[in-house]
């Protein structure tokens, strides 16, 4: 047993569905998340900024006392694939575990893949996906614009600037006939019914952050690292960025207040 915090990073706010799955599974664990508000977005960096900035991001988190580390962030962890960014603890970004959860869904061997710039210009996602089912055929798609969507609250189903965004973005994956659509960005939950709505029953959407949290229960089951707390679990979130814009984009984000302190990186 160990009742040290879990340590999750993001860009911005993207990582919180990470977050929200972990305290369903897991609620009596301690959750410390950074968000690097400053720098966002990371899709439009090139590698070698995303692994310098991952890095930084990991050390930040490392001043606490953690005992596993996700890279909640789809662009880190198409960036560095299935490598490992420590060596001393468990880790996990969402790559794999989306893709296992991906390759297990799929009926017609048709998988899609939407995400940022830089996670759709890797193919990191279809490189692991594969590696696991080699004859599936992936189609992917960079969505850009769905992370500004979300952060500015424009997630309602019936919103008609994201409903046409969306169809620009899905139809060229719809067309290839896909049944099982990876929403490669943690901010993409958000927009999961317009999504869906779009794609339509026959399509399984599967959600990066929820993926990943489902991973690290696993993880930290097998190494014996689950705390025997039987209190609830605290949150606490670190930012780099205004502590005021991140509560206010995480309001669009989660549709409520955020629960936890939240301080400045730089305190």
């Amino acid at each position: 047993m160990n009742n040290d915090a879990i340590g999750v990073f993001d860009s911005g706010v993207g990582g919180l569905t990470a977050v929200m799955e972990l305290n369903k599974l897991l609620p009596n664990e301690n959750i410390i998340y950074f968000g690097d508000t400053a720098r966002i977005p990371y899709g439009s960096r090139s590698r070698e900024t995303v692994i310098k900035y991952a890095h930084e991001d990991i050390a930040f988190l490392r001043k606490h006392k953690i005992k596993m580390i996700i890279a909640a962030c789809g662009t880190v962890s198409s960036v560095i694939g299935t490598n490992s960014l420590v060596d001393d603890m468990p880790f996990t970004g969402v790559l794999l575990p989306t893709a296992q959860a991906a390759c297990s869904s799929t009926k017609n061997g048709k998988i899609g893949v939407i995400g940022t710039s830089a996670t759709i210009r890797s193919g990191s996602f279809a490189k692991a996906i594969k590696t696991i089912r080699p004859n599936t055929s992936v189609y992917g798609n960079a969505c850009p614009l769905f992370v500004h969507l979300v952060e500015n609250g424009y997630t309602d189903r019936d919103n008609k600037v994201t409903k046409l965004v969306a169809e620009e973005y899905l139809a060229p994956i719809k067309a290839e006939g896909v049944d099982t659509l990876i929403l490669g960005c943690t901010h993409y939950p958000l927009l999961e019914d317009i999504i869906a709505d779009y794609m339509g029953d026959s399509v399984t959407l599967i959600s990066s952050g929820k993926e990943a949290a489902k991973y690290a229960e696993i993880c930290l089951m097998e190494r014996n690292l689950l705390t025997d707390r039987t209190e609830k679990g605290t949150n606490k979130f670190y930012v780099s960025d205004s502590i005021e814009l991140f509560e206010e984009n995480a309001r669009h984000f989660l549709r409520s207040e955020v629960v936890g302190d939240v301080f400045s990186s730089n305190e």
